[in-house]
């Protein structure tokens, strides 16, 4: 080693040690004073969050309003992300617009209601996620809104991207930086309809006093399961009618019509699925208060579907809750 660094290292090392010492821990009043800009920074944060959420409200409820609104806000927001956020020319989003598949997508009136449907469930979320949230009233307002999806399952035809799509990752949410929306207590999609209804729709009417408003809910939730499949939603891949056409296109026919030629996967539908969603309605029935119907209604149908892949299983469940497995503690004896 040379001089020069003897003495370069003699100097860190002085250095290092003069900093040792030095270092000293905080004291209350540091403490207190960086806890409070803490606080002022936390608050301001908040505020910019807040402001951000309620300009993203006012613009959610206005442009659900109409078609029209719907469809402007919504090609504002794929600019300002697909473009404005990426860099990229106006003149590219121009070119975008004027595809022909595009321009056939965005005149679709299906396709706009679509977006409507989605901003309205948007806005749900966002008030689900407030620490005050009414959930019971919220849930009101959300059976109202599936409902209404459902009745416009025709005019909806090909739209199950949009109505299947996770809300929080939307244009409409990326644009005002919504970010995640996971709640456990809330689907992201009005089409997820077995969170919707076993999260929101059930627990409050799963009591003696209300069965038959229970049984009401579990016939329209098997009922609307139903339009999903038959007209593919939650499932691209999966086409109304078997017809291979593209997307966005809509089934040649009327929903329900008896000429109707029915796709594989509705016919598994209704030989398959419905009939275990039928069984698991007698079943939360039976264990909400309804025992002796559901118990013969349970017994009728697994003599119906006798040939269904879950007909053991279906027994034995009966079984079980006729005849409960004893408990493993026995009670003890009262003393003489």
């Amino acid at each position: 080693m040379t001089f020069l660094m003897r003495i370069l290292a003699l100097l860190t090392c002085a250095a290092l040690t003069a900093t040792s010492v030095r270092s000293e821990s905080l004291s209350a009043t540091d403490r207190e004073t960086l806890l409070e800009k803490l606080d002022i920074l936390r608050d301001a944060t908040n505020a910019r969050v807040d402001a951000r959420f309620r300009l993203a409200m006012a613009r959610y409820r206005a442009a659900m309003a109409t078609d029209e609104t719907a469809l402007t806000f919504y090609l504002e927001c794929v600019e300002l992300v697909n473009f404005k956020s990426q860099q990229k020319k106006t003149s590219e989003f121009l070119d975008w617009k004027r595809q022909e598949d595009i321009k056939a997508k965005h005149s679709d009136s299906g396709f706009r209601l679509a977006l409507r449907y989605q901003l309205n469930w948007l806005v749900l979320t966002l008030c689900a996620s407030s620490e005050k949230a009414n959930l019971k009233a919220l849930g009101a307002d959300a059976q109202d809104l599936v409902d209404a999806i459902f009745r416009d399952a025709e005019k909806l035809a090909g739209q199950e991207e949009e109505l299947s799509q996770a809300v929080s990752s939307t244009v409409f949410a990326r644009a005002y930086e919504i970010g995640n929306l996971q709640n456990d207590k809330w689907p992201t999609s009005p089409v997820q309809l077995d969170d919707f209804y076993q999260k929101i729709v059930f627990p409050p009417l799963r009591t003696s006093f209300r069965i038959d408003a229970l049984r009401v809910a579990w016939i329209k939730r098997i009922h609307q399961e139903g339009i999903k499949i038959e007209f593919g939603w939650g499932n691209p891949n999966q086409r109304p009618n078997g017809n291979g056409k593209g997307k966005g296109d809509k089934p040649e026919r009327k929903i329900n019509m008896a000429a109707d030629i029915k796709s594989p996967e509705y016919e598994r539908y209704l030989t398959e699925t419905q009939p275990e969603l039928q069984w698991q309605m007698e079943v939360d029935l039976f264990r909400s208060g309804d025992e002796s119907a559901s118990a013969m209604r349970m017994l009728a149908h697994i003599q119906k579907h006798i040939t269904h892949k879950q007909a053991r299983k279906w027994g034995e469940e009966l079984q079980h809750l006729l005849k409960p497995e004893p408990s493993l503690t026995e009670p003890e004896a009262p003393s003489k």
